[in-house]
């Protein structure tokens, strides 16, 4: 009897790749006579590897190797040599869209994802909004599978051991920081893709000036990679000295992963270094803006009332961020006070210290 070989297709962005890690992880450790493929951009394969014994990766270069139709069919060439039995495409977009119909065509089983894009347009219409709590991508993800024959129940805590990554993979002068337990270990990834999910840079300078008078020994790891990064950690790092700039110092996305995992808590956007820090059980101060929990993007495992935001009848008006703003004033952000972010990350390290 033919094995069965589930193909999972997931190229889009990071965060939402990292979305799919609980999930099928859970599928794995559920169902451990299967294989499992997960099928994305190279970027995701840390995110996998070593995830569960069953568990393998194929990175697909879309903008070269596998560009155009032509590049999709020779993708898909190269699929059918693997003999998969069931096909889950969690992303539903037109290159997935292609590979699903070809798929079909081949008589395999083939399941895809619902967006609940109806859903979607009510929680960010302009008029008649409806304040609704939408599935989460988790939940999509599962159903999935669920139509497939294979019922999930998410149970995930880390892509790491307790006591988080191998720190010894680190640089020295990194691991002897995150060894040194009298000082708070704080993560703030203060960017993401669009303007609707960027908390002001000026008064994220004043959440980090406040965190560090009252926590003088606190080292703070600003994350992210790019040029707006490089430029405000750059003035961040000569004006706190006890700021790192990460991306100085960790050439991977493996070695980010193992740092976060030892942090004690992490200030992020509505972004990937969220659902990074979810992966790795490190809890996440988030901070929303165009975009709303409502969504159904929160970090696995995270809690809403860690999840700052401010009451505003056209919020939320986009539900990837993108859109500019109906106001004009990204009053969304502008008016989350640093303040309130500094108690609520005091709240976390409070609690971290009596466990």
């Amino acid at each position: 009897m033919k094995k069965e070989h589930i193909l999972i297709i997931r190229f889009s962005a990071l965060g939402d790749v990292a979305m799919a890690v609980p999930v099928v992880y859970s599928l794995a450790h559920q169902y451990p006579e299967i294989r499992v493929t997960v099928l994305s951009r190279g970027f995701a394969r840390p995110l996998f590897e070593n995830l569960a014994p069953n568990v393998g990766f194929m990175e697909a270069d879309l903008k070269q190797e596998y560009k155009g139709i032509r590049g999709l069919n020779a993708l898909y060439r190269r699929l059918t040599a693997k003999q998969f039995t069931a096909i889950a495409d969690l992303h539903n977009v037109l290159r997935s869209g292609f590979l699903r119909m070809r798929f079909n065509l081949g008589n395999y089983r083939v399941e895809h994802i619902n967006k609940h894009r109806r859903g979607r347009r009510r929680l960010t219409s302009t008029f008649h909004k409806q304040l609704s709590q939408q599935p989460t991508s988790f939940q999509n993800y599962v159903e999935v599978f669920e139509r497939l024959g294979y019922s999930v129940n998410i149970q995930f805590t880390s892509i790491f051991p307790q006591g988080g990554g191998d720190i010894s993979l680190l640089p020295e002068t990194l691991a002897a920081m995150l060894s040194n337990n009298g000082s708070p270990l704080i993560g703030i990834a203060p960017f993401a893709a669009h303007q609707g999910k960027v908390y002001p840079p000026n008064l994220m300078e004043k959440v980090i000036g406040l965190l560090l008078q009252q926590h003088p020994q606190a080292h703070i790891f600003l994350l992210g990679r790019g040029k707006q990064e490089e430029q405000y950690f750059t003035a961040w790092c000569q004006q706190y000295p006890t700021c790192i700039n990460v991306s100085q110092h960790l050439e991977s996305l493996r070695q980010e992963l193992i740092l976060i995992s030892h942090l004690d808590v992490m200030i992020s956007m509505d972004s990937a270094n969220m659902h990074l820090a979810s992966l790795t059980n490190t809890p996440v101060v988030s901070i929303w803006g165009a975009t709303h929990p409502y969504a159904g993007f929160m970090g696995w495992g995270q809690s809403r009332e860690n999840a700052i935001q401010v009451e505003l009848d056209c919020r939320p008006c986009s539900i990837f961020g993108q859109k500019p703003c109906r106001r004009g004033d990204y009053a969304c952000l502008n008016n989350i006070k640093p303040e309130t972010i500094v108690e609520k990350t005091n709240t976390l390290l409070l609690t971290k210290n009596k466990n």
